[in-house]
Order: structure tokens, then sequence, then C-alpha cells
């Protein structure tokens, strides 16, 4: 059962023998109802109080709760991100090493056809070199033969056309010039 402060201000006592003054008891009837509607008033005041804080409290917990998904969400996405990154890194490595792999070899291939075709000019030139000094030589040797040829013909000649060597006539002695000119024939 539930006193009400209007209740405590209307309730009526009987009269009996030597009971309490009506006057007094009316009056801390009275002050017993304030006292409880104002009690009354702050339990009020308390409960809204208690519902708005309650309401606050719920609603920061759901803050929380989103801003814990949205931290969990953010941290999949990072974790995410994250691995997409080191595999597209792993990736880009790959084929960086790949194309490296291949542009050495390219290179190594040509430093080789280079090398090869180097050593062929090498042989070449040794070719070249070997053939010119035979063919000096052989030039050379022509050169000599020739010389010898024109010297031995030379004194053939010089041989056939001599004279005998009989007296010798003051007639057959001929002048310098005359014997150049006979070398001539």
């Amino acid at each position: 059962m539930k006193v009400t402060p209007l209740d405590l201000r209307q309730q009526r006592f009987k009269s009996v023998m030597r009971g309490f003054d009506r006057e007094e008891v009316a009056a801390f009837l009275n002050e017993v109802a304030e006292d409880y509607e104002q009690a009354l008033r702050d339990a009020d005041r308390l409960r809204d109080d208690l519902t708005r804080a309650q309401a606050s409290l719920d609603e920061h917990r759901e803050h929380e709760r989103n801003l814990r998904n949205t931290l969990l969400t953010a941290q999949k996405l990072a974790d995410e991100i994250r691995a997409n990154a080191e595999s597209d890194s792993k990736r880009i490595v790959r084929e960086a090493e790949g194309r490296a792999d291949l542009l050495l070899q390219k290179a190594q291939a040509r430093l080789e056809e280079v090398q090869r075709e180097i050593d062929g000019l090498r042989l070449k030139r040794r070719d070249v070199e070997a053939s010119l000094e035979s063919t000096i030589s052989a030039l050379r040797n022509s050169l000599d033969f020739v010389k010898q040829q024109d010297t031995k013909d030379r004194e053939d000649k010089v041989v056939l056309h001599r004279p005998r060597l009989e007296a010798p006539s003051i007639s057959a002695i001929r002048p310098l010039d005359d014997a150049s000119s006979f070398a001539a024939r």
C-alpha cells in the first residue's frame, strides 16, 4: 500500500482520552507530508536523471561497440593492405629479377657473340698478315730473281759482244762513250 503526501495531510485520527494534541499531530503530519513530497520529487528527478544517464550510457556503449568494430575493421583492412603490399612487392621483385636475368642473359649472349666476332677478326687479320707477308716475300723473291736474271742477261750479252782478245789495234779500241752505246745494244 502506497501512502501519498496527500494521504498524510488528509489523515484524521479518532479522539481518545489521553490522546495526542491534534494540532501537533496535524502539524507533524504536514511536515512529514512535505518532506515525503520532497523525497518523492527528488526520487522522480533521480529516476529521470538515472534514465537519462542510462540512455547516455547506452549511447556511449553503442559508440564504443561501433568504435571497436571500426577499429577491428580498420585493423583487418590494414592487415589485408599490408599482405597485398607484401605480395605485390614480392611479385614486383620476382618480375624485376626475371627481367634482370633475361637482360643479363642477353648481354652475356651478345658479349659472347662480340667476342666470337673479335676472335674471327683476329684470325682474319692473322690470315691477311700471313698472306701479305707471303705475297711480299714472293714479290721480293720475284724481284730478286728478276734482278739476278737481268744481271745475268747483261753479263751474258757483255760476254757475247766482247771482242776476242787478239792484239788490240788502236782502231779496235773505242772510246768510253762507244762502250756505253755498245752495252745498250
